[in-house]
């Protein structure tokens, strides 16, 4: 084949641009320091570089964003679960000294308001929240664990209990010593009351204050259902008990066996306390609700039929020893534990009685089912791996520390008020008239009534050592329960860290592999540029050299 000048000019310019585009490569490789900028030029590392890219921006996803948010939840749940165990422990000490059998007026004011500052900070720690939510309320991150402010707002709260769950109330009958003074110790009149249980009606007995004798004053112990709230609704209370004659299905039967307690006030003659020692004297079945209280007082007779309750273990989504007892309230004061935390509720405060549409709110239904579902909020920290870094209202800040701290200061109140019935009675008989004609008959009267109220305050005194013994095995289990989730939120916090370490070095080997299939050697391309560059320029002055000679020269 004959080669012309032509065909050695246009082969020429072709090796020239080859080497060209090879420097322009070269060079885009230096500035992007990458390896290829299209797929087409390496299929292989690109589809490799897809995968790695996906794989570090999970793990940066998980190490950089939802492990520190993690950490961060857990750290100030601890730190919060800290403080209550802190505060936990105070309560302990307080209650504490309050065992000690011999009191002064001044140790119990200042046990009293320790116990009262203690209970309110307790709580308050429960309202906790990151980035605006809050760390106790499990699902219900946007509502707090107690009320800010006060509310009306009406609730129908079921809580299910069981016989465990009731205790044992020391009752003090000190009549209506308290109310003694100077003026209406001789001359005032109080009232006392006998309670017909079959007719559901009470008797009422005017006495006078002259009259109060020592051995008017007596104590009785009464069982006693605590509910979780105080300052309930004025309606009658219903207890549930499950009924296992109903049918052979347990799955599908209902507690429908009802008990209506009556409701009384405290104040009311006679007395709730009255009522039941009276129905345990005549043998009777009876439930007295004291709703500013919160308390279910029941007979002995009921206590009993109760206890025979079992549980059968062949269904184990239902309880047959529960107890479902359900109650109205719609006074919320600040500081008072959301039910819809707790409890199956209804909130019925939408309710329009105008119109028959129900606008009830029903939270936590699947408690009387038999399911108890775990609000866990979990983090995604790995593939396929979660950390969960909520602790629930219900594993620490439990209704019976609150009750459990009232029912402490109850005690120590009463105990003041009868101490001051002594010194005002005592004040008031050394203030008679020796000259009188009626103070041989004054002294005598104020004596008998100094004489009860001493009697009095030595029972009320030995309610109060045994309360506070009680109490401090009740706060150490409530300390126990803060100090568990502690551990348990301090467990997770661990297995994140550890976690997190795995990530870090899975971060940097995806990170390292990606460099690797991607990047490129600056050092390398630059040599190669370099030698392009002289192969580019070489070839320019050889080609101009050669394709300056021509057949004419060599004619």
């Amino acid at each position: 084949m004959r080669v012309t000048n032509k065909i050695i000019q246009n082969n020429s310019v072709n090796n020239i641009n080859l080497n060209k585009t090879l420097q322009d490569k070269l060079n885009t490789q230096m500035a992007t320091e990458k390896k290829i900028n299209r797929p087409s030029e390496d299929p292989v590392v690109a589809i490799r570089a897809l995968r790695l890219r996906t794989n570090v921006s999970q793990v940066t996803q998980y190490y950089s964003k939802n492990i520190p948010d993690a950490n961060s939840w857990l750290e100030l749940t601890e730190d919060a679960l800290g403080t209550t165990a802190d505060v936990l422990t105070d309560m302990i000490e307080s209650v504490s000294k309050g065992v000690s059998e011999k009191l002064t007026d001044q140790d119990r004011k200042s046990i009293l308001d320790a116990l009262s500052a203690y209970k309110d900070e307790v709580y308050s720690t429960g309202n906790a929240d990151y980035a605006g939510r809050s760390l106790f309320t499990g699902y219900r991150t946007e509502s707090t664990l107690m009320y800010d402010l006060s509310e009306t707002r009406l609730m129908q709260i079921t809580e299910q209990l069981t016989v465990a769950d009731i205790d044992d109330v020391t009752y003090v009958n000190s009549g209506f010593l308290n109310e003694l003074n100077s003026s209406n110790y001789s001359t005032g009149t109080y009232n006392t009351g006998t309670y017909d249980h079959a007719t559901n009606t009470a008797t009422t007995q005017t006495n006078n204050n002259s009259d109060i004798k020592e051995q008017d004053i007596a104590e009785s112990s009464i069982k006693r259902i605590r509910l979780a709230y105080d300052n309930l609704e004025n309606s009658k209370v219903t207890v549930a008990l499950y009924n296992k004659a109903s049918t052979a299905d347990k799955v599908s039967e209902k507690y429908d066996k009802k008990l209506e307690p009556v409701n009384m006030s405290r104040d009311s003659v006679p007395s709730p306390y009255q009522v039941i020692s009276d129905a345990n004297e005549a043998g009777k079945e009876y439930m007295v609700l004291i709703p500013e209280t919160g308390e279910l007082l029941i007979s002995d007779s009921v206590y009993n039929k109760l206890a025979a309750l079992n549980d059968d273990i062949t269904t184990p989504t239902i309880n047959e020893a529960e107890l479902r007892i359900t109650y109205e309230k719609s006074t919320w004061d600040k500081g008072d534990l959301r039910p819809e935390h707790y409890f199956a509720c209804i909130d019925k405060s939408k309710d329009d009685p105008a119109t028959t549409e129900d606008e009830s709110i029903i939270y936590n239904s699947s408690y009387l089912e038999g399911i108890k579902e775990k609000q866990a909020i979990e983090y995604d920290v790995g593939t396929s791996q979660t950390v969960r870094v909520n602790t629930t209202a219900d594993e620490v800040f439990t209704h019976a520390i609150g009750r459990d701290t009232e029912d402490l200061i109850n005690v120590l109140n009463e105990t003041i008020a009868m101490q001051d019935t002594i010194d005002r009675l005592t004040e008031a008989q050394k203030a008679l008239d020796t000259t009188s004609v009626d103070y041989t008959g004054n002294y005598n009267i104020l004596q008998s009534q100094i004489d009860a109220a001493n009697k009095a305050l030595t029972y009320l005194e030995e309610k109060r050592v045994n309360m506070f013994k009680q109490g401090i095995t009740r706060m150490q289990n409530h300390l126990n329960k803060a100090n568990t989730a502690t551990t348990d939120c301090g467990t997770r916090g661990s297995k994140l860290a550890l976690v997190e370490n795995r990530l870090m070095s899975q971060k940097t080997n995806f990170e390292t592999l990606e460099s690797e299939n991607e990047n490129v050697d600056i050092s390398e391309v630059a040599i190669q540029l370099k030698s392009a560059m002289l192969t580019y320029d070489a070839a320019l002055m050889s080609t101009s050299k050669v394709l300056q000679t021509s057949l004419m020269n060599y004619i």
